[in-house]
C-alpha cells in the first residue's frame, strides 16, 4: 500500500525502511506535521501514518478522506490527538501500537527519579565548570520510600518492578487491579490516599476526560510537602500552572516531566535558536528541582523497532481485509 508518513525524522526512515522489507509497502516520508493544511501531501496514498504531535482533528480527517486516504496508522499507543468519531464517519480505519516497550518508559521514569533525588543534573553542570563542592547536592535513599503509581498497566507494572527492586513501598491506583503488581507487594488504594501517603508519585494513565488535569491544585493540596511528581505519560494529566505554584511553596519538592500539555509546538524540533514563546514552559525551566525531557522516554532502539514493525503489520492486515486487533473505534 502507499503510505504517507508525517512528522518523519531520520530515525523513522531508518526503522521503517528496515521493517518494511517484510511488507513491501511504498512509503513516502514527509517532515511536516499532519494538519488540514498539510493533508494534501497524502494525495494518492492509501494510508496516513501519524505520530503524537500530528493534529488529526475532524478537519484534517476530512482533508485526508477527500484525497483517498482510507486508513490512519498511528505510531503511538495514545490516540487522544485523533478524532475517532470523525474517522468513523468518513470510513477511515484507525489502528495504533498498543504496546512496544514498556521498559523504555519505565526505565526513563526511574532515571528521572534518580536524577532528581541525587541532583545528578546539577552535579553534572557543576563539575563541567570545575566546581566539585557537595553543598546543595544532598539527597535521600530511594530504599524505604513510598512510590505511588497511577495507572498499573504494562508500563506501571514495569515501574513497580523497578522500584520493588529498590526496596520501596508500592501504592497503586487503577480502575482495574493488576495481579502482577499485587504480587510485588503493591497495595491498591484510592487516589486521595495515594496522593496523601506517597513520597514519589509517577503517572502512567491514559489521557481521558476523567484524567485531564488529575494533578491539579486540589490534588496537590492533599500531597506531602516535598513530594516528587513524575509524568512520562500524557502532558495534560498535569495542570502545569498549579504545579508551578506548588513548586514555589515547596509542596512539590521536585518534578520530572517527559511530556507537557502544550508540547505540540515545542517537542521533536530544534528550538535552540528561537525564543520560546510559551511563558509557562519557560517558567518551569527556571526551577533547579525540575527536569524536563522532550518526549524521549519511548526512544530506545527496541521501542522504535517495535513501533515500526507493529505499524506496518497493522497496514498489512488492513490491506488483506483482516483485523490486526489494534483497531480503534469511538466509545
Amino acid at each position: 500500500m502507499k503510505i504517507a508518513l508525517f512528522s518523519a525524522k531520520p530515525y523513522d526512515r531508518r526503522f521503517f525502511d528496515a521493517a518494511n522489507e517484510a511488507h513491501g509497502h511504498e512509503i513516502a516520508y514527509f517532515e511536516a506535521r499532519l494538519t488540514c493544511e498539510t493533508a494534501p501531501l497524502a494525495d494518492g496514498h492509501d494510508v496516513a501514518c501519524v505520530f503524537v504531535n500530528d493534529f488529526v482533528d475532524a478537519a484534517a480527517i476530512v482533508c485526508l478522506a477527500d484525497r483517498g486516504v482510507r486508513m490512519l496508522a498511528l505510531r503511538s499507543a495514545g490516540f487522544n490527538h485523533v478524532d475517532l468519531e470523525a474517522a468513523e464517519a468518513r470510513g477511515l480505519t484507525v489502528a495504533r501500537v498498543p504496546a512496544y516497550s514498556p521498559y523504555s518508559i519505565a526505565e526513563h521514569t526511574a532515571g528521572l527519579v534518580l536524577a532528581l533525588e541525587r541532583k545528578i543534573h546539577r552535579a553534572h553542570a557543576r563539575v563541567r565548570e570545575g566546581n566539585f563542592a557537595l553543598e546543595g547536592l544532598l539527597g535521600h535513599d530511594i530504599r524505604g520510600r513510598t512510590v505511588g503509581i497511577v495507572g498499573t498497566g504494562k508500563i506501571g507494572e514495569a515501574v513497580a518492578s523497578i522500584f520493588s527492586g529498590f526496596g520501596c513501598n508500592l501504592l497503586g491506583y487503577d480502575v482495574r487491579e493488576n495481579p502482577a503488581c499485587a504480587g510485588m507487594g503493591m497495595t491498591y488504594v484510592g487516589l486521595e490516599t495515594l496522593f496523601r501517603d506517597s513520597d514519589i508519585i509517577t503517572l502512567h494513565a491514559p489521557l481521558t476526560p476523567e484524567t485531564h488535569h488529575m494533578i491539579n491544585a486540589g490534588a496537590l493540596d492533599k500531597m506531602r510537602d516535598g513530594v516528587m511528581i513524575i509524568n512520562t505519560s500524557r502532558g495534560a494529566l498535569v495542570d502545569t500552572a498549579a504545579v508551578i505554584e506548588a513548586l514555589k511553596t515547596g509542596r512539590v519538592g521536585s518534578l520530572g516531566l517527559d511530556v507537557y500539555e502544550e508540547e505540540e509546538d515545542l517537542f521533536f524540533e530544534d528550538q535552540s535558536s528561537r525564543i520560546i514563546q510559551d511563558d509557562v514552559f519557560s517558567r518551569l525551566l527556571t526551577f533547579p528541582n525540575v527536569i524536563v525531557t522532550g518526549h524521549q522516554a519511548f526512544f530506545t532502539v527496541e521501542a522504535v523497532q517495535a513501533i515500526a514493525e507493529t505499524t506496518l503489520a497493522n497496514v498489512t492486515a488492513f490491506e488483506n481485509g483482516e483485523s490486526s486487533g489494534n483497531e480503534l473505534v469511538p466509545k
